[in-house]
């Protein structure tokens, strides 16, 4: 149907309530945003729904909700996992607590019961309840680090991760068969009490959670020892990781964590960052205010649904330091790798897990370290389909897996990145390393001078609207059909391509496959260590180029990843 019929069907239909054919009747005389409103349904791609909030099939709204949901619903009810429940959890955005609501109550007039959290959670928490409760699969309300109009609907199945196949297409399926939003069922929520199929949760998963994080302690001595003297500056940057990272940090014995109060309490707007990112250096701006007037030695944010960790460390001569999601990973990795083998020994089938578009260093520590270095594509969900892997196969012991977006996972209580396991162990790392003399940046360079001088970055170019996505589509397919043999000053020696499941040797042409899913991406291996990446965003309306190279100082490394960069963006610009 035009897409100007679907408008006028939403602003006559009584089915749609009044303030959404007001906001509707607002735009009768903008052409272009009543096109973009509704010239698609927003897609359910693989991990959920992504976007802006508003009237419309393309845009986030209580009847998009209600109608993905009926799709999820109709599948899990040809999966026989009705029985079973879904979990459901939200954060701090605007409507998360309504779009959740609706989501249980379309789940209970289908017969399948929500467990829904009485307020805000992070999503690891999320991943954790699914397992928990025993779950046929869960709901999270959130859009992560996106600018404040925007909401989003991840989807989880049983194990705890997001969907993967099969169950992604064969729910992708089900909400595109929902073609009539009258048809989809939905219940009061008080009557959905009554049946039992409502039931708000929190404490009680709350203290199992925590526990659960606690087992992954390996040095309470250390915190003893020294966790009353260290300073710890921690924002949740007005989303969900407030209570639980405070709770943890608390319990083990972390008495002076200061928490910056301008972005302490939930807020939808994020009034104090223009989008709450802890990759940003704006995130940090009232953090490391906050720091330096108390000499803190750490600097600590997580994104609105705690997922994702930002750090800034201290040196020795009072300097803070950015991590970066690499750098903070692989620290983490270092120190729970290193104290796995120093207590209880590695086991053999011991494996590091990271994605295509993380640094090299990750290579480097699993071959220090002599365990099996497995690498998946980008999305956390794929790491937890590994654990799920050695789970089933009885093959593999999981050591940690992480991205180079800032996430990470200790332990397998969740099998999504976790903010606030991370959160204590690198205070944790941060207490057991002063114990030796050394601050965690200390560290980092030792690290350096150990594996050699990783350094990782990102060209993100945003393009939006329909002209946008065809745009990122043809530097794709122009990438695809004319591939380079140099890239700057570096060489490809190899390049894969993940849609066509193929790595062709440059030098040999010889053609193996990937051995991952099928996915919309090129990688290009370079000489000395280097790599490049191109992938459209998942979860946004962008183009990435990841790449990474290695220096023989910070200095050098700095200086080859500059220039990288600039051969990225001319190679980019050539194509535009």
């Amino acid at each position: 149907m035009d897409y100007k019929k679907i408008y006028e069907a939403w602003l006559s239909d009584s089915y749609f309530d009044a303030a959404t054919r007001a906001e509707l009747e607002n735009i009768k005389d903008d052409e272009n945003e009543i096109k973009e409103r509704f010239y698609k349904e927003l897609e359910f791609g693989t991990a959920g729904l992504r976007g802006i909030i508003g009237a419309g099939t393309n845009r986030m709204n209580i009847y998009v909700i209600r109608k993905t949901t009926q799709g999820l619903a109709n599948y899990i009810i040809k999966q026989k996992g009705e029985a079973k429940g879904v979990a459901i959890a939200y954060d701090s955005r605007r409507m998360s607590p309504e779009f959740a609501g609706e989501a249980a109550c379309c789940l209970a007039a289908n017969g399948i019961k929500a467990y829904i959290f009485e307020s805000l959670r992070p999503t690891p928490e999320l991943s954790f309840a699914v397992r928990d409760l025993g779950c046929i699969a869960g709901i999270n309300i959130t859009a992560s680090h996106n600018p404040p109009e925007y909401n989003g609907y991840k989807v989880y199945w049983e194990d705890g991760a997001q969907i993967t196949p099969p169950h992604d297409k064969g729910i992708m399926d089900e909400v595109q068969a929902v073609t009539d939003f009258a048809n989809v069922k939905t219940m009061d929520k008080d009557a959905a009490i009554a049946a039992g199929l409502y039931q708000v949760i929190g404490k009680e998963v709350d203290d199992r959670y925590i526990a659960c994080l606690k087992k992954q302690v390996k040095h309470q001595d250390s915190i003893d020892a020294v966790g009353k003297d260290l300073k710890i500056v921690y924002t949740p940057l007005h989303g969900t990781g407030n209570i639980p990272a405070r709770r943890i940090l608390s319990e083990l014995g972390f008495t002076n964590v200061y928490v910056v109060k301008e972005q302490e309490l939930p807020d939808g707007e994020f009034p104090t960052v223009s989008y709450p990112n802890p990759e940003s250096d704006e995130a940090f701006v009232l953090g490391l205010k906050l720091a330096k007037e108390l000499d803190a030695d750490l600097v600590l944010a997580t994104d609105p649904d705690a997922d994702r960790l930002g750090v800034r460390v201290k040196d020795k001569d009072g300097v803070y330091h950015d991590l970066t999601g690499n750098m903070s990973g692989c620290l983490l990795a270092e120190y729970t790798i290193s104290q796995i083998k120093e207590q209880s020994g590695i086991p053999a089938d011991g494996e590091l897990i990271k994605t295509i578009v993380t640094t090299n260093m990750a290579d480097a520590i699993a071959r220090a370290y002599g365990i099996k270095l497995t690498e998946c594509l980008t999305g956390f969900k794929y790491i937890g389909q590994q654990i799920l892997r050695m789970e089933t196969t009885g093959k593999g012991t999981y050591l940690f897996g992480f991205e180079e977006s800032y996430g990470c996972l200790i332990g397998t209580h969740a099998r999504d990145k976790d903010a606030i396991v991370a959160t204590m162990a690198l205070c944790e790392a941060a207490a057991y390393y002063r114990t030796q003399g050394k601050t965690l940046w200390d560290v980092m360079i030792d690290m350096y001078e150990k594996y050699g001088y990783y350094k990782d970055d990102i060209q993100s170019i945003s393009m939006s609207g329909i002209e946008g996505l065809a745009k990122i589509q043809t530097i794709m397919e122009t990438l695809r059909t004319n591939p380079p043999a140099k890239i700057g000053e570096y060489t490809v020696l190899s390049r894969r391509d993940y849609k066509k499941d193929e790595i062709v040797d440059m030098a040999t042409g010889k053609v193996t496959p990937t051995g991952l899913p099928t996915s919309n991406v090129l990688y290009y291996d370079l000489n000395d260590d280097a790599w490049l990446c191109a992938r459209p965003s998942g979860t946004e309306p962008k183009i990435k180029f990841y790449y990474g190279v290695k220096g023989t100082s910070l200095a050098d490394a700095d200086e080859k990843s500059a220039a990288m960069g600039k051969a990225v963006v001319d190679m980019i610009n050539s194509m535009m």
